[in-house]
């Protein structure tokens, strides 16, 4: 099992950053990727970013591409999401994700599917004024 716990999140205005954290415990060896999704009221659940658990890949999807940034700290089994530029739709609770099993390079539907992982953290709010 793998626990996931996310922190960082809160009130900030437009144009501003934030760092949420996603810290991992348990069998983290299990773990090959992590990713962040984000779910708006009234909204599915959505993709956000992906790194690999050696934090050699990344990917993000187009509308954060160049305000976010997705990064792991192996000591500390933690991976990070630097939001910067935040507009108020980005305003949605973030969750970390971990998938244990490898995943083509080019299946981004895959990806992107909030079903196909296997843990998520309890998530942690993240609101944009404008």
């Amino acid at each position: 099992q793998v626990q996931l716990v996310e922190s960082g999140g809160g009130l900030v205005q437009a144009g501003g950053s934030l760092r949420l954290s996603c810290a991992a415990s348990g069998r983290t060896y299990s773990i090959y990727y992590m990713s962040w999704f984000r779910q708006a009221p009234g909204k599915e659940r959505e993709f956000v970013a992906q790194i690999t658990w050696s934090g050699t890949s990344q990917y993000y999807t187009d509308s954060v591409k160049g305000r976010f940034t997705i990064s792991r700290d192996g000591a500390r089994n933690t991976v990070y999401l630097q939001m910067n530029s935040l507009k108020p739709e980005d305003t949605a609770v973030y969750y970390c994700a971990a998938r244990a099993s490898y995943i083509q390079r080019d299946d981004v539907a895959t990806m992107a599917a909030a079903y196909s992982y296997d843990a998520w953290g309890q998530g942690t709010q993240v609101t944009v004024s404008s």
